[in-house]
Formats: structure tokens, sequence, C-alpha cells
């Protein structure tokens, strides 16, 4: 990183210690301490600014033992035994200070993604006809792999079967420590070039799915009002015959009035779970597009950086003829039939690191 990153790095450190040291002022005030909304709006933010102020503070007392031991180094007038152990210390103390530096990059940029420990992650086919439905069913198997390497905790929320034995889409729940963090890049067009099991010419073709993930951290800060804001419609459940399928209206259809964000449930037989289950992702999709607006108004760069999840853009090919996985949005190329088993840990490290690096230059 360079030493202007670095000196805007700690700059904004030290704005954030100050706002720390002010809400604990605010904290004494009386006119606050009476208020329980004012000081529970502040005990929050206090504990989101003490997961970097601490180590900061941390930071700066290794900073300061690092520049006593350098002085103690440079005075020769000092007995030469003396000098020697500082030569020592201050090393040791250069060490700790750049892995505390290292590890205050991570938490300024990454720490509000790294506590969301529970994501909606939608596959849905493209371009492609029949392909693209086993694509997603690909994706979708690439990830459940993926997440059980990780130790994530894997739930289907809804999924539509294609004639091909393919997946239409699929919709699920991942929980886990810094599931976001692992799976946040994923989101955009995902791209598949290889010769289908029907083509007799031995043609390859390129098909097309989308992948979509959308936080759902434990407090939501959006408020539906399910009975005003929000227009249900309830049918019968597509599929294969079966006396529940044909005669009990089941299918959910959510529409958010505002937003004119839709959601349909059908995976459960049961009306309630259905509408349980919508309402879960409804919550999920209107917090994500609230907060994707937050986002472009505060850094409009940020769409040009890699978490940006937006699925018109084309962010992965996996040419099956060359067994190799192209991420665009880095330049780099993996091997397919790792990646397709579940291995994805060097190229999410990659596309990490690449973040990481645009979001410091962006501070």
């Amino acid at each position: 990183m360079s030493d202007e990153v670095t000196i805007r790095l700690l700059t904004k450190l030290s704005e954030l210690s100050e706002r720390y040291g002010d809400l604990l002022g605010q904290m004494n005030d009386p006119a606050v301490a009476s208020n329980p909304a004012r000081t529970a709006e502040i005990g929050k933010e206090l504990g989101r600014l003490r997961r970097l102020v601490d180590p900061y503070r941390s930071l700066r007392t290794v900073r300061d033992q690092l520049d006593s031991a350098t002085a103690l180094m440079a005075d020769r007038s000092q007995d030469p035994d003396l000098r020697e152990l500082a030569e020592e210390e201050a090393a040791e103390l250069r060490g700790r200070y750049d892995q505390m530096l290292e590890d205050l990059k991570e938490r300024i940029v990454m720490d509000d993604d790294s506590a969301i420990q529970s994501v909606i992650l939608e596959i849905r086919a493209g371009t492609g006809g029949e392909e693209a439905a086993l694509f997603v069913r690909d994706l979708y198997e690439m990830y459940l792999r993926f997440c059980e390497r990780r130790g994530l905790r894997v739930e289907v929320l809804d999924q539509s079967g294609a004639d091909s034995g393919g997946l239409k889409e699929v919709v699920l729940s991942v929980k886990g420590e810094r599931v976001y963090r692992m799976l946040g890049y994923e989101g955009g067009g995902h791209r598949v070039q290889r010769v289908p099991q029907t083509e007799a010419q031995g043609r390859i073709h390129t098909s097309a799915a989308t992948v979509a993930v959308l936080p759902e951290p434990e407090e939501i800060n959006i408020e539906i009002n399910w009975e005003k804001d929000v227009e249900e419609f309830v049918s019968r459940a597509g599929g294969p015959g079966g006396q529940n399928v044909n005669k009990v209206s089941s299918a959910i259809r959510l529409v958010h009035k505002e937003t004119g964000i839709t959601v349909s449930m059908r995976d459960e037989k049961s009306q309630h779970k259905n509408r349980a289950k919508g309402r879960r992702l409804m919550l999920s999709r209107v917090y994500d597009h609230y907060r994707s607006k937050e986002v472009a108004a505060r850094d409009s760069a940020r769409r040009t950086m890699i978490g940006s999840g937006d699925r018109s853009q084309r962010i992965r090919t996996y040419n099956f003829p060359q067994n190799r996985v192209t991420d665009h949005r880095i330049n780099q190329d993996f091997n397919l039939e790792r990646v397709i088993e579940g291995d994805l840990d060097d190229l999410v490290e990659a596309l990490q690191t690449h973040d990481k690096e645009q979001r410091l230059k962006s501070l």
C-alpha cells in the first residue's frame, strides 16, 4: 500500500477515534441518558466504532514504542549494549506494527461485509434454453460443495426445475461466519462455453446464468407494513399432479408497491410456510434495493469495484474445452475442474485482495 493511502487510512481512523470519544461524552450527558432511543442509537454506533478504534489505539501505542526504540538506537551517547537491545526491540515492534496495520486495512474497508452472517443466494437461467438450466444446476452444485468445504449452512428456499433435469432458478439461504465476504463476489452474469450433450455436431454453445447475493443481516433496518405496503396474490402451485397441487391454493406472490419488487414462493405445500419464506426474501430484496442506492449515492466509483453485484455485468466465463475459468473483473484464469468441484478458495482470495485494494484507494 502506498504512503499516500496509508496516510489517508490513519487520518480516517483518527477521525473515527475522535468520533468515538465524542459519543462517550454524549453518553454522560443527562439529556441523552434520559432518552432511551438516543442512548440505544449511540450504543450501537459505539459498538461498531469500537471494532476499529480499539485496535487503532493499540496501533498508536506500538507506534510510540517503536519511535522511542528508534530514537534510542540513534542516540550515540547511549551504552552500546542498550542500543543493541533497542535495535532488537525495534525489529519486533516494526513487525507487530506492520501486522496490526494490515489487520486495520481489512477491518476499515471490509468490517461491514464481514459482519453479515446470512445471505440469500439466487441463481437464474439466462440465454441458452435447456443448456442454461443445466448450467444453473452446475452452479448450484458448485456453491453447495463450496459451502460444505467452508462449513456454511445452506437452506433451499425455492427452486424451479426444467425438462432437461436442470434448474430454471434456485433460491438459497446461506448462513455462517463471514459468509458475505466469501459469496458476495458471486453476484453478476456467469457465462458457460461448452458442447451440450444434445449437440451432435460437437459445436461449442454459449449459455448464461445470473447470480444475486443479497445480505440478510440479523437487523434489517427496513420496515414493511405487510397489509399496506405489499400486495399478496394466492394461486395453486405448479408442478406435477397430486391432490394438494390441484386443489389447494398454496403458492404466494408478493409485490412491494413502492419499489415494484416481486417475490413468488411455491416450494412448500403450506400457504403459511410459503408466505413466511416469501416475506423473508422480500425483506432482503427491499433491503438490498435501498442499500444499493445508498452505496451509489455515497460513492459513485463503487459500481466499478468488485462487490457491486450488478446482474447485468458479466463477471465470469466457464470455458469447458479449455478447462479454464476467467474472472473478468481481475482478468485472472483459474482451473475449471477445481472450481466446479467447489474449490473456489484461490478465486475468492484473489477477488478479496483486489477489492480491498480498490476500497482503500477510495477512502
